[in-house]
């Protein structure tokens, strides 16, 4: 038997909401700074900056200053759009929970609770978009690192699932980053297909190809 609950969203829960919300986007700066380092024309210009000064001033510290200056740039590159992107949403839907996503029919916040910890966030709202189908938006998941593994994050989708089939919608949307390597694994193992990825609209995320991914789930209709 589950050891946590789900329940909608209360007042009480915004700082702890707030807090997971940051964190779980934050932590991803160390997988996406990896990535980037993974990248052929990154590792490149790392050999031609440590190669260049070395050659031309015989200084294997100037060298290694060199490297350096160009490692630190690329890590805040790297958490800039993480704590950009956080900043906005807090300023955003984040600002006031309650309003945003509770005074809605078809909008909706939940809570993963466990011994009276809140342990995992989920959000719905309506998703405009041009095509036919009517789509609904999963939102703000989150479940905190000492509570993974238990299947939380799994059942919030669940939730979010039957909320949207319940108000008539036909899939569910979201998107999510190439480095969330753990979040896209659980929406494919889910059943979500990926549709399509696209640069974000921020400084260098084509440079360092941090891009974003488009999954849609098709919600089965019951007899």
């Amino acid at each position: 038997m589950a050891d946590y609950s789900i329940r909608i969203y209360q007042n009480s829960d915004y700082q702890i909401v707030r807090e997971i919300f940051e964190c779980g986007l934050t932590e991803h700066t160390r997988t996406a700074f990896r990535h980037t380092l993974s990248l052929l024309h990154i590792r490149f210009l790392l050999a031609v900056g440590s190669l260049v000064p070395l050659l031309t001033t015989g200084s294997i510290a100037i060298s290694l200053m060199v490297v350096t200056i160009f490692l630190v740039i690329l890590w805040f590159i790297n958490r800039h759009i993480f704590t950009s992107y956080v900043h906005q949403s807090l300023g955003q839907d984040m600002l006031d929970i309650g309003k945003y996503y509770c005074q809605w029919d078809d909008c909706c916040f939940w809570v993963a609770e466990s011994a009276g910890e809140v342990v995992g966030t989920v959000a719905a709202a309506p998703f405009c978009h041009p095509g036919e189908k009517k789509l609904m938006e999963l939102k703000r998941l989150s479940v905190p690192k000492n509570h993974r593994g238990k299947g939380i994050a799994k059942a919030l989708c669940r939730t979010v699932i039957d909320f949207a089939r319940k108000r008539g919608f036909q899939a569910l949307t979201l998107d999510t980053s190439v480095c969330q390597i753990s979040s896209w694994k659980l929406y494919e193992k889910m059943g979500f297909r990926r549709t399509r990825t696209f640069y974000p609209n921020y400084y260098f995320a084509e440079f360092i190809d941090f891009h974003d991914i488009y999954y849609q789930y098709d919600i089965p209709t019951k007899d």
